[in-house]
């Protein structure tokens, strides 16, 4: 067998054992069965950093309910553009679940997946007029048509209870609701992935991949620690992806490759509140969204959630942004300062230049007790009891930071797929919304570094995604047809 070996050849290394590489590898299983692939995951399971659903995965994140996706323009009217991209890319990932359910991959998609209405909730006149105003573009477009808009405290209770339950005065509310939302406990969906991967895959758990070099034949040699049988060897691949989440800028700066060069990344840590009262627990069901405050990065938008994690309903609160170098949250603190290059540098100091905002609320979330933290929640839920409530670390973001041709540099929220031009090795960097848009961030990989194959695949990637090659939003009947597929395939209906 090739791992057996001290420098195993494949076709195929994927870095990582979170959602992006296992659905990577379970493309590759069906579109080249005979390719040899390897995987190789740093810690002892699948799914356990970014990927976990306590440490900040996206839950279906489909531009339902996040409003940081919905920009209010300076004419006052609002953009949609991005809440439409990202709705599209969801769909997508449904369409990769729903024909794995169909093939027998996945057996039961209600371990991983459950409807959950999304909501939007705001107060104060400038918040409920900016909500009302891209309830009404969102509703005149096909993707979003049954969005659901209320100002009565009795409908938005009736929504969501705690929201209302408690509050007191005349402030005004504003609430919008799309029924059909979703959570996705991405932890569960992640592991049930690779597991069917293993006839198909070398999977290498407790395996660290120190380096990447070019070898005098082309391939990629990957250096790996194996630290369960305390050796290290080189394992060699025509095609390496690096899924590793906040590890893949130090794996994607080792390579040298030219596209690698001006990249940084900026690392954002989180908490949460959790409730541990199950009383409170099934009295909310939504995952309901609210506005971030002035400089606060669009994954600390605070959201009150029901989540199912392992198949046990749960709810949280937060996240409460900080600050830590280490890019894993079973990293290392000099991960940050081990980054910086003289290629980067500059953007990374015009980053930190141009973003003031963004040092001044991190500096006030690291310096805001407890009990302070509390009072956001109330915000949101005002009957809450401290009591109930248990601060749980989340994991690590980290964002990109890259070159600008106009400022120098910036920082991206958001991925960004970083490939050789020749297309022998690809990054994902960055996050949000990530995970739920998994599906179509890898068939972009796909494209990008297998143009050749890409006629070949065409076919049987148009039966596993329906809409392979067309907008949803160009065609409500197919919009339609899927979405009443998938909700009955993954048991939605």
């Amino acid at each position: 067998m090739p791992h057996e070996s001290d420098s195993p050849v494949y076709d195929v290394v994927l870095i990582g054992g979170g959602i992006m590489s296992a659905t990577l590898g379970t493309f590759l299983k069906v579109l080249e069965p005979n390719w040899s692939v390897a995987l190789y995951e740093n810690l002892n399971q699948a799914g356990q950093e970014s990927s976990d659903p306590w440490n900040n995965a996206g839950t279906g994140h489909a531009a339902l309910c996040e409003l940081n996706y919905s920009p209010q323009q300076a004419d006052g009217s609002v953009d949609i553009t991005k809440a439409v991209n990202i709705n599209e890319q969801y769909h997508v990932s449904e369409q990769f679940w729903s024909y794995l359910v169909r093939n027998g991959t996945l057996t039961d998609p209600q371990s991983f997946i459950h409807r959950l209405p999304h909501m939007s909730f705001v107060w104060g006149d400038d918040h409920a007029n900016y909500l009302k105003t891209r309830y009404e573009a969102m509703k005149a477009h096909p993707l979003f048509s049954n969005i659901e808009y209320s100002e009565d405290p009795e409908t938005i209770g009736s929504w969501a209870p705690l929201l209302t339950e408690g509050r007191i005065g005349s402030q005004r509310l504003a609430a919008s609701r799309v029924e059909t939302g979703t959570d996705v406990d991405f932890g569960a969906l992640c592991r049930q992935l690779v597991s069917q991967l293993d006839d198909y895959v070398d999977i290498r758990f407790g395996h660290q991949v120190k380096s990447l070099t070019r070898g005098s034949d082309g391939r990629w040699e990957v250096s790996v620690k194996d630290k369960i049988g305390d050796r290290e060897f080189t394992a060699r691949s025509r095609f390496v992806f690096i899924g590793a989440g906040g590890g893949a800028l130090p794996l994607l700066q080792s390579s040298g490759i030219p596209e690698a060069k001006g990249f940084g990344g900026f690392p954002i840590s989180g908490k949460f509140l959790r409730c541990h009262n199950q009383q409170v627990i099934s009295q909310h069901n939504a995952k309901v969204y609210g506005q971030a405050q002035v400089g606060a990065p669009p994954m600390s938008v605070p959201h009150l959630d029901t989540r199912f994690v392992d198949g046990r309903r749960s709810l949280m609160f937060g996240p409460y942004a900080g600050f830590s170098t280490n890019f894993l949250k079973t990293g290392s603190l000099l991960d940050l300062p081990l980054s910086v290059r003289g290629h980067n540098i500059l953007p990374m100091l015009n980053v930190a230049k141009d973003n003031l905002d963004l040092v001044k609320y991190l500096v006030s979330e690291l310096t805001t007790s407890t009990s302070k933290k509390f009072a956001s929640l109330e915000d949101f839920y005002p009957a809450g009891d401290q009591q109930d409530w248990e601060m749980i670390t989340a994991g690590q973001r980290v964002q990109v930071m890259k070159k600008d041709a106009k400022k120098g540099g910036v920082l991206q929220f958001g991925t960004e797929l970083v490939t050789s031009e020749d297309g022998t090795i690809s990054a994902l960097l960055g996050a949000s919304p990530g995970a739920s848009t998994a599906a179509p961030i890898m068939l972009n990989l796909l494209n990008k570094c297998f143009p050749a194959r890409a006629e070949q695949w065409r076919p049987t990637l148009e039966e596993i995604i329906p809409s392979f090659g067309q907008k949803l939003a160009d065609n409500p009947d197919l919009y339609e047809e899927i979405v009443a597929e998938n909700a009955k395939t993954l048991k939605l209906a």
